[in-house]
């Protein structure tokens, strides 16, 4: 329960915030880090990214309805802004936050 209190902060927050849900597992999910390193590098603080482990995590998984893996989600401001699954480049990733992402004052 403690994960997903810090969850649902995370996700309320005035920055857009990209969730890569992954499994240990797979395959999909260990080329997307790569992908989302280069993203950081793209964008920089315009978005914080961070990864969830469905299996360790399977609350947050089932509360999203997570059914596949590699799956991304935006948020921002308890939204959800964009969702895909499967692999996407850096460049879509930015061009969706860019999109999608709301510019609020700080």
């Amino acid at each position: 329960m403690e994960n997903t209190i810090k969850f649902q902060d995370l996700i309320r927050g005035k920055k857009p915030l990209l969730v890569d849900f992954y499994a240990s597992w797979c395959s999909p999910c260990k080329m997307m880090q790569p992908v989302l390193q280069e993203l950081v590098s793209m964008v920089g603080n315009e978005v914080k990214v961070i990864k969830i482990d469905v299996e360790k995590n399977p609350q947050i998984a089932r509360s999203l309805r997570i059914q596949g893996v590699p799956t991304l989600i935006l948020f921002q401001q308890g939204e959800i802004l964009w969702r895909q699954s499967g692999l996407v480049s850096a460049q879509h990733l930015a061009q969706v936050i860019q999109k999608h992402s709301k510019k609020i004052p700080v």
